[in-house]
């Protein structure tokens, strides 16, 4: 069984973070990696952010995505291997239902 996929998408979620604390800034929100999933191939690189709150989500999405050449670029010189995954971002909103969740279940509780 080949594992390359699993250990190249925790590599990236590793350096892709580093990268973007110190090359990007977003206003405003808290931004973090939950997850990367690689394709078998290593063609494409799917990063889903959690973006804190969820209501600048899609402007720190944009920031990301305005920068993602620049991101690319520092990521394969990091990572050096071959091939290097094209990176895409996506919303992870994960947390944002998990926290309905939970509110919709205390109100029931409190009733």
């Amino acid at each position: 069984m080949n594992h390359r996929p699993e250990r190249v998408q925790k590599l990236i979620q590793e350096e892709l973070g580093k990268i973007m604390l110190k090359e990007l800034e977003f206003p405003g929100s808290l931004v973090t990696i939950t997850g990367v999933e690689v394709d078998k191939k290593l063609e494409a690189a799917r990063v889903r952010l959690s973006i804190l709150p969820q209501s600048s989500a899609k402007k720190a999405l944009s920031i990301a995505e305005k920068y993602i050449g620049k991101l690319q670029y520092l990521l394969t010189k990091k990572m050096n291997i071959k091939p290097m995954p094209r990176i895409k971002f996506d919303i992870d909103y994960g947390a944002e239902n998990a926290s309905k969740i939970e509110k919709i279940l205390l109100e029931e509780d409190n009733k």
